[in-house]
């Protein structure tokens, strides 16, 4: 047991400027640490498991001496109760710092998500859909909220208002925040199950998503009425036009057609190979050029300053509304991606190809994953005749044929 010092007046305490350490008396080992600055602190001076500790209380004169003796005598009692008060706060301590570290809010979380998963999404627009979505329906109602306190009625409250509106959107946006609460559990900043899921669960609350909304196929033109809008496609000037017609002989997506460019091309081996991160599977492929095809890229004229086959005014890809915009100007109600469909349909039912080559030419995955193993080839030969017969189907004759030569201001037109 520490001597009992002189039990000092607050205004001795306030006198005591000379640094170094000075019992102030009332409780033993009470002392007022004064620095050679001049800052003045509460120390406790205890004997724990027969080891001297040193005990900070606070602040002079921001802690009292009448609160400093309160303190000093409550840290005795624990000590005498075979308590550590040193290491009692420390643990307190730590145990704010991890609840603070684990309150995330569902924002945060899911921006945190995005963060880590967007590496892997070969698609780089899906991470701006991503925030998007977020943004738009789930954080208005849950962002702030600790992402451990969503729960059912939340989830609810984001899906029901476009559930049955914009059942497309409402699917993944479940999926979403589905991930970012198995995310955020995995990081255990909350417990339980989640409240997003859908099976055994948000099923028994919410419609089908199949008998609330029709699936929605891209406009398409009938096989049989390709070739007239072929033909009048052909009278059509501007770049735009020529992109559709070179779509249309690929069987190639707009999106595939718009970002071509120039080294992609072997005009001498009538190939067009689009790489891998421009193709939806994410999967290099070849595509073979017709007579017409080949004819057709051979008359533009390369823009200085880019790459592309079918630049823009500002040397930038084609916007995904150029296309569309030649068919509106024909007055056709169809889309430009409805010519992959034209395409099957013409294939299917007025060839003798293989599913598997009309499906290769369309860039599709061909069966499981056992059967693309045996399956090595891109039956590259059978596919170059598929899309000769197309452009005979088409009305543009594999050799030679008249479209008129495109004038340089055309080729960098929109």
């Amino acid at each position: 047991m520490p001597r009992k010092a002189p039990e000092l007046s607050a205004l001795h305490v306030r006198r005591l400027t000379q640094p170094g350490l000075h019992a102030v008396g009332g409780v033993a080992g009470l002392c007022l640490q004064v620095a050679p600055g001049g800052a003045r602190t509460w120390i406790l001076r205890v004997s724990i498991a027969g080891k001297r500790r040193d005990m900070g209380l606070g602040g002079y004169p921001d802690v009292e001496l009448g609160q400093a003796r309160e303190k000093a005598r409550a840290a005795r009692a624990l000590v005498e109760q075979g308590i550590d008060p040193i290491l009692q706060r420390q643990q307190a301590k730590s145990a704010l710092v991890a609840q603070r570290a684990a309150q995330k809010t569902f924002q945060q979380c899911a921006r945190a998500y995005i963060d880590a998963k967007s590496p892997e999404w070969s698609n780089p627009k899906h991470a701006s859909q991503w925030t998007n979505t977020l943004e738009t329906y789930a954080y208005p109602v849950m962002g702030e909220l600790l992402v451990g306190d969503v729960a059912l009625p939340q989830v609810l409250d984001v899906l029901r208002p476009i559930w049955q509106v914009k059942t497309e959107t409402a699917v993944r946006l479940r999926g979403r925040i589905e991930a970012v609460l198995d995310w955020a559990t995995v990081h255990r900043y909350r417990e339980g199950p989640n409240p997003a899921r859908w099976k055994g669960h948000l099923d028994k609350l919410l419609a089908a998503p199949t008998k609330v909304a029709k699936v929605q196929h891209h406009k398409a033109l009938p096989a049989d009425a390709v070739p007239d809008f072929f033909g009048a496609l052909r009278q059509q000037t501007g770049l735009g036009a020529r992109a559709l017609e070179f779509a249309i002989l690929t069987a190639s997506r707009s999106g595939e057609v718009r970002g071509a460019t120039w080294g992609e091309i072997s005009l001498d081996k009538a190939e067009w190979l689009i790489p891998a991160d421009r193709m939806k599977a994410g999967k290099e492929h070849r595509v073979p050029l017709s007579m017409p095809a080949l004819e057709l890229l051979r008359r533009l004229e390369r823009v200085e300053g880019s790459d592309l086959v079918f630049p823009s005014k500002t040397l930038t890809s084609l916007s995904d509304m150029t296309l569309l915009a030649v068919m509106r100007r024909m007055a056709v109600d169809a889309v430009p991606h409805g010519f992959r469909s034209s395409f099957k349909d013409w294939a299917t039912e007025r060839t003798s190809y293989s599913r598997e080559a009309v499906e290769m030419a369309l860039a599709h995955a061909i069966g499981d994953k056992v059967e693309a193993a045996y399956r090595r080839g891109d039956l590259f030969e059978t596919r170059r005749r598929l899309m000769d017969d197309w452009a005979r189907f088409c009305g543009t004759p594999i050799i030679g044929h008249n479209v008129a030569p495109l004038r340089r201001q055309e080729a960098v037109a929109a």
